[in-house]
């Protein structure tokens, strides 16, 4: 099992396999409107244009379950996204990362790149870095800001 063995649903509420990101670097990250963090949009975004989605996609999955910091619906959050941050990168649909409920997908992050508390997201804004291949191979934490991480994706990328 890797990475595209999953359907998710976007923030439009339309299926889409993971499948369709193969041969891609993913950052995959849960995210908040109301949450001290969520200024990382705009550097998200700043990723997300730099290398341009041939090469890079970033995943974006709002999430209600740190802080009730995610209050709005689907449509709410897009529109704050695109409106404020001119987010142009994947939106999925809002979901839980923990608990007995938590997303496939994110149950399956948290199993294969265990945290500091364990398999669970600890907050918003948390990342997990997947190769061109499928495989889940960093994870990190809230306050890592993602022009941090840019030399990763960017080693990531060339090896692809």
């Amino acid at each position: 099992m890797n990475i595209y063995d999953f359907n998710v649903k976007d923030i439009n509420g339309k299926e889409v396999s993971l499948s369709n990101y193969r041969g891609k670097v993913l950052l995959i990250v849960n995210t908040a409107s109301k949450c001290g963090f969520t200024p990382q949009y705009e550097d998200l975004e700043n990723l997300y244009k730099k290398f341009g989605n041939d090469k890079l996609e970033i995943l974006a999955f709002p999430c209600n379950q740190f802080g009730n910091q995610e209050p709005g619906d689907n449509a709410a959050i897009k529109n704050f996204c695109q409106s404020t941050y001119d987010v142009t990168f994947p939106m999925f649909a809002k979901v839980n990362v923990n608990g007995d409920d938590a997303d496939p997908l994110y149950k399956y992050l948290t199993t294969a790149k265990k945290g500091l508390l364990g398999g669970g997201v600890k907050w918003n804004f948390t990342k997990f870095l997947v190769d061109a291949e499928g495989n889940v191979v960093d994870r990190f934490a809230p306050t890592t800001k993602p022009s941090k991480i840019e030399e990763t994706i960017e080693s990531l990328i060339k090896k692809a």
